[in-house]
């Protein structure tokens, strides 16, 4: 398939509010940007959106997940319904900010139902990711947030599927709430059957100041963090980013979508835009894995989206399948109006080639899109909502945000914010809770940025990565971690699948790369193990020629990579090194293979591929 130029590229409709804003420039050259647009009205409560729709569109599908061959389908006044039934039975058991609900499996139905049924009843819920109970590597991780959470109620879809991390001391005596009938649990319908007094009298209670959730971060070193997100945040979310997407009340926006739950992106970004704009949502289980992405395609080609959310690593897997597959292209681009990724920053590579196959299937491209957020902002702090076309950009602040932006040694700017969608806290942690906003009450967000164009504001922000990632070498030079992973990837493809940048107290750049097993095969390409690392003729050779070809591009020390190791072993949950979206942690990666890290610093050591003197 030839790429197009960017000339060749037609958009189906503009769908996005003019992006204006303005900047205000202090003495000492920080700089606070904002959106020239109010902030418009939003929802008092997450449960007025059901209400809304259960009575505007009673009929309409807002829930649905594979049933055989098929779909279970919900509609929102079966929602609401069932809603009001599931708090009734929450009602007088004591639940509250103090004695939160724990959520141990995925997305489903009944998943759904409790979150609103809590938040219907001012009960927070916590959601946490399936594999700390599941995979018995990660079941620290799962008491230590237990201890955190206390929670008074723990539901799993399944009782036995979940026993080994109900015994977690923490849930010792704690009602367990499963959908399967089971010994020992009191079944999801039992609990829908509870008399409703005092259901109204306690869904009378909840303010926007209510706690709605407690969701826990995955990408630090330290012990996990309990984001305290409010109604409040929630709602106001959805209307900032209504009032820059109008097109979401174009047409009942729809979504095919994986993204767990127990992730701001997909527990509060993606179900609530469904459930705030009368919207539809599949329950994909399917998963960007080798055994579980058949069933993501096989459930894209079932039923059409107008949106597809996901993150850099996922659509990776789409376009190698669409490449290949004419049906999935058809089914995947049929009446979609944006692409959006988060997460990580997306190659250009990728965003060039899903337009060229946008072109060539529908003769159009639909709306590419990005943003800048964090679990801490509800999630979405800046979005683009302009035409662009080129990965990377953040957009500019939502009506409501404003933006500070502090100026660093290397030219990039910290990145600060403060808004209505930002945190209150950490959940009962007032020291990290202090330590997390400056003396103007700015979330530190430890990311880098630049305004696009200092001169207009408008045009927004470029992601420059995290600041805490990136490092200086020997020499003094800044490596910017983020840019040159993500610069180098395309160049290493198909061999690898994802880059860690190693070269701290160095005077060169390393990598440690995550091979692309399916790339290296397509090429009879065959690796033996050398303690932790793959190696062999074949692999070094083809790996030297595509580090020859970066080293060309390079424009000096801190963009060069002159060594690199390829993993044996992928990245571990059980060490934080990835989660359950794919996404690497960096850091995590660099300190538990700290010995091939080493490794890289090994003249003699003939797993490292390396550039001659005259290759670098």
């Amino acid at each position: 398939m030839t790429a197009l130029t960017r000339g060749d590229i037609i958009r189906r409709f503009e769908g996005f509010a003019p992006q204006r804003a303005v900047a205000e420039t202090r003495q000492d050259g920080t700089v606070l940007v904002r959106s020239v647009a109010p902030l418009g009205p939003a929802v008092r409560l997450t449960t007025d959106w059901l209400q809304h729709w259960a009575g505007a569109a009673p009929d309409r599908t807002f829930l649905a997940e594979r049933s055989g061959a098929g779909w279970r389908r919900m509609s929102f006044r079966e929602t609401l319904e069932q809603v009001r039934a599931v708090a009734a039975g929450l009602v007088g058991r004591g639940l509250s900010a103090e004695r939160p609900i724990a959520i141990l499996s995925g997305n489903s139905i009944d998943h759904a139902l409790l979150l609103l049924a809590a938040q219907y009843v001012g009960v927070p819920t916590a959601s946490l990711a399936e594999q700390y109970s599941l995979v018995p590597e990660a079941r620290g991780r799962l008491t230590e947030i237990l201890e955190i959470l206390t929670p008074g109620l723990v539901y799993v879809s399944d009782r036995e599927r979940f026993a080994d991390a109900l015994t977690a001391r923490p849930l010792q005596g704690v009602e367990i709430v499963a959908s399967a009938a089971s010994r020992g649990a009191t079944p999801l319908d039992q609990l829908a059957k509870a008399a409703t007094s005092g259901l109204e009298a306690a869904h009378a209670t909840v303010t926007p100041d209510s706690l709605a959730k407690i969701i826990f971060t995955s990408g630090s070193i330290s012990a996990p963090k309990g984001v305290m997100t409010t109604q409040r945040m929630l709602c106001v979310n959805q209307a900032q980013i209504r009032q820059v997407w109008p097109f979401l009340g174009d047409h009942p926006p729809q979504l095919v979508d994986w993204l767990p739950w127990n992730h701001v992106f997909g527990g509060s970004h993606n179900i609530n835009m469904m459930l705030a704009n009368g919207g539809t949502l599949y329950i994909d289980d399917g998963k960007p894995t080798a055994g579980g992405f058949g069933r993501t395609i096989e459930n894209l080609k079932l039923v059409g989206h107008t949106i597809s959310f996901n993150v850099p690593t996922t659509f990776a897997l789409l376009v190698e399948h669409m490449e290949k597959d004419e049906a999935l292209r058809a089914a995947y681009f049929r009446g979609l109006d944006l692409i959006f990724y988060a997460g990580a920053s997306l190659p250009q590579h990728l965003w060039e080639k899903l337009e060229t196959m946008a072109m060539a299937t529908n003769g159009y491209a639909p709306l590419m899109s990005s943003g800048w957020g964090m679990t801490e902002t509800a999630p979405t702090g800046t979005m683009v909502h302009s035409p662009i076309d080129r990965a990377g950009e953040l957009g500019a602040p939502l009506p409501g945000v404003t933006a500070k932006l502090i100026p660093g040694e290397d030219g990039r700017c910290e990145l600060r914010v403060k808004g209505p969608n930002v945190m209150p806290g950490y959940f009962r942690d007032p020291t990290r809770t202090a330590e997390s906003f400056d003396e103007e009450g700015y979330l530190i967000t430890g990311d880098a940025v630049r305004l696009i164009d200092p001169a207009d504001p408008s045009r927004g922000m470029f992601y420059e990565g995290r600041v805490a990632e990136d490092f200086k070498l020997m020499t003094g030079t800044w490596v910017q971690v983020s840019k040159l992973r993500v610069g180098a990837l395309p160049d290493l493809s198909p061999l690898v699948a994802d880059l860690v940048i190693a070269g701290h107290d160095s005077d060169q750049v390393g990598a440690l790369a995550f091979p692309n097993l399916a790339g290296m095969r397509a090429l009879g390409i065959v690796a033996e193990e050398d303690n932790g690392a793959l190696a062999g003729p074949a692999l070094k050779a083809a790996l030297l020629e595509r580090l020859t070809a970066l080293a060309r591009k390079a424009t000096g020390s801190s963009n060069r990579i002159t060594r690199i190791l390829v993993l044996a072993e992928p990245p571990s949950i059980e060490h934080g090194e990835t989660t359950d979206k794919g996404t690497l942690n960096q850091r995590r990666v660099l300190t538990h293979r700290a010995n091939l890290v080493a490794r890289l610093e090994d003249e003699g050591d003939k797993a490292v591929v390396r550039l001659g003197k005259e290759q670098s």
